[in-house]
């Protein structure tokens, strides 16, 4: 089989596409013919050796698929040869095949495109999770959106709205924020021409916002988080931007506010039952079309490189998947 693979934490431009073993199911254990693979940003971290986890070298990436499975091992009794899927892989999707836990699974719908159901785990489950366990977030508040446009911001804005929330979306260009008002943003920044700070200010008549969402980090940290209302909930996704911010810490003293972290990979493997009950809310929310989960390229696996360098460069708009 054809796989992306990582031989040393290196720059994404040193993957390479060989031909790779083909998996055996063991127990408890599927094999899931890949139709299409998300590509995400701790993607091009965990390539470079700067992500959370290390794996050994060489390694696949790829976190999440969609596809068939193919093969079943011992004791798997709820799945069988030929049901659609959605697998969390943490490693592995990158590749025409991949082995998967079968308690990693969930059923894709026949109504949801392969390309979708593999755009659904890390953006929209991230977004999920940090909004509902994380920020308790409650119809009726004021959500701040910061890379609005991106994979995970777009899922934002989307599981804000549905919740009920008022959403002020930020990004970098009019033509991303555009965007993020055709997924129902009810106010829009562009941060590289307004103040962040003076524009919040207008909006919410200076309560402030109740939950902000930054996968971006960088300069924007601190001028977003001045911009907190009383009991505000700031919730940390990534560092986009490159740079970590250090916020101080007199900020969320004053504001009674909280600093949150939001790290759903680490999560959702501690939490199946939790993770599993996450993941068909965003299903059920999917076909009564409250979210789109926006793909905007499907880009084959021989051209990975650019994908890579789309989301490097902070290019991408939704969400990009591989297809062999």
């Amino acid at each position: 089989m054809k796989a992306i693979v990582c031989k040393e934490f290196t720059s994404f431009k040193d993957l390479q596409l060989l031909d790779m073993p083909a998996p055996e199911a063991k127990a408890g254990q599927v094999v899931v013919d890949v139709k299409a693979a998300g590509l995400n940003f701790p993607d091009l971290l965990l390539i470079a050796g700067k992500y959370q986890m290390k794996p050994d070298t060489p390694f696949v990436p790829g976190s999440e698929c969609s596809g068939v499975i193919s093969a079943v091992g011992d004791g798997v009794e709820n799945w069988k040869v030929g049901d659609r899927v959605i697998a969390y892989t943490m490693l592995g999707a990158m590749a025409e095949q991949v082995l998967v836990p079968a308690s990693n699974l969930i059923p894709l719908p026949q109504s949801m495109p392969f390309a979708n159901g593999a755009g659904l785990t890390t953006t929209y489950a991230t977004s999920h999770y940090a909004l509902k366990q994380r920020a308790n977030l409650q119809a009726g508040e004021i959500v701040l959106v910061l890379g609005a446009a991106g994979g995970v911001g777009l899922a934002t804005v989307e599981l804000a709205k549905a919740a009920g929330a008022k959403v002020i979306a930020a990004a970098s260009t009019d033509e991303k924020l555009a965007l993020t008002k055709a997924h129902g943003a009810d106010e829009l920044i562009n941060y590289s021409n307004e103040d962040l700070r003076s524009r919040i200010k207008d909006i919410t008549g200076g309560k402030g916002v109740d939950v902000i969402y930054d996968p971006v980090g960088g300069d924007l940290a601190e001028p977003a988080f001045r911009s907190m209302a009383f009991n505000g909930r700031y919730l940390v996704i990534g560092f986009a931007a490159g740079d970590i911010p250090a916020l101080p810490l007199n900020l969320p003293l004053l504001k009674t506010a909280s600093i949150v972290g939001v790290f759903w990979g680490a999560w959702a493997m501690r939490d199946l039952k939790g993770h599993g009950e996450n993941m068909r809310e965003l299903i059920e929310m999917f076909v009564a079309g409250k979210i789109k989960v926006t793909v905007s390229r499907e880009i084959p696996f021989s051209d990975f490189a650019q994908g890579f360098a789309d989301l490097a460069e902070r290019r991408a708009k939704g969400k990009l998947v591989l297809v062999p």
